[in-house]
């Protein structure tokens, strides 16, 4: 058995954690030695009681890892581990990272830059077109899109990622061969050929109450931020956000209806400090300083382009050589002040420009599209 090995047949033991293993490994040396080790050694290491160290003992010598990895290869699965340079780097960076990830499709180095969207199993149309929407945008701007495949927001999420020819990843609640909810399978399918389905569990292992809120710390550890679109007060999204906090992960909420049931959740986030978001620009406006300059411009180019009436494509004409203030498009244009600030506040809800303290006009760069 190799270092390797060791931690696939670590991930396969029952009551044995990540975090147990790493302190096992800090004090033992490595993952091989933990087979090594005999009951009082196991014990000496901080956290490890006698039914961890007892569990490990009883498990060590059954584990049939190799026909794990046999029946991961046959299936068109790989398994990817701590110390492979394939593993997430993101998800070294929490509490608790998986030993080891069964990989159905590829990682890849850009998927650092995900972000999860995640909601309600029972969403509005609202809340559809919500997450379909910013998950378009997000993956033709080159994010990862992350979601755990549960129906709802989530089967939405990542339909929306493949339809527009980016990355997905999906993030599944028991092993690969037991995916729920069934009616994702051939979605599962699609997902793989854009990026990847994973899960920390092994072969075998049937989803339940306990499993979900276990994988929603990956969902929220391999991104950046996390969006919420609708959540009731009860909703498993929100374990996600708990996760997402303690993790340092920022969080977004997509605003809904004030008497919709689906949208308490979201807007209490917001209420509590999340991030309101409307689209991906607002995502985008977040990360602006981690993410390289070719993927934000790609950011504004996802979105639609807005139709402009004539005065407003003047009006933003007028900014070709740069910001102005208030008072001088006012007097360049020849419109009424009141026009003028009414024009102002359409453009800069159709994120065509941005206004700067001191009443100053900025123009965001991309084209005009004249509605008339």
């Amino acid at each position: 058995m190799n270092e390797r090995e060791a931690y696939i047949a670590l991930n396969m033991m029952e009551k044995v954690g990540p975090v147990s293993v790493r302190a096992m490994v800090s004090v033992l040396g490595s993952a091989v030695a933990i087979f090594d080790a005999g009951k009082e050694s196991l014990m000496q290491v901080k956290g490890v009681g006698p039914e961890c160290a007892g569990s490990i003992l009883d498990q060590r010598d059954k584990i049939d890892w190799q026909n794990e990895q046999d029946r991961a290869a046959a299936d068109g699965v790989h398994m990817v581990t701590q110390i492979d340079a394939e593993y997430p780097k993101q998800l070294l960076e929490i509490h608790d990272p998986p030993l080891a990830l069964y990989v159905c499709g590829t990682l890849e180095s850009r998927d650092a830059h995900s972000i999860a969207i995640v909601g309600t199993r029972h969403p509005t149309h609202y809340g559809l077109q919500c997450a379909e929407k910013l998950a378009s945008q997000l993956a033709g701007a080159g994010f990862t899109v992350v979601s755990g495949l549960a129906e709802g927001i989530d089967t939405v999420a990542h339909r929306a990622a493949v339809k527009a020819k980016g990355r997905t990843i999906a993030v599944i609640g028991s092993g690969l061969d037991c995916l729920y909810p069934a009616s994702n399978k051939e979605l599962a399918k699609d997902i793989a050929e854009h990026g990847a389905v994973i899960s920390e569990f092994p072969f075998g292992k049937k989803p339940d109450k306990t499993t979900f809120p276990i994988r929603n710390r990956i969902v929220s550890g391999m991104s950046k931020g996390v969006i919420v679109v609708e959540a009731g007060m009860k909703s498993g999204a929100l374990i996600t956000v708990n996760q997402a906090l303690e993790q340092g992960r920022t969080v977004f909420a997509v605003p809904g209806r004030i008497d919709s049931p689906v949208s308490v959740g979201t807007h209490k986030l917001i209420k509590s400090g999340a991030r309101l978001v409307t689209d991906a620009q607002d995502v985008m406006n977040e990360f602006e300083f981690l993410i390289p300059a070719g993927t934000a411009r790609s950011a504004v180019q996802c979105r639609p382009m807005p139709s402009l009436s004539s005065e407003e494509v003047n009006l933003v004409g007028f900014l070709d050589d740069g910001e102005q203030d208030v008072d001088s498009l006012i007097r360049v244009s020849g419109l009424k002040p009141a026009t003028v600030n009414s024009l102002l506040i359409g453009l800069e809800m159709k994120k065509m420009i941005r206004m700067q303290p001191g009443r100053i006009v900025e123009r965001i760069n991309q084209g005009v599209n004249d509605g008339n």
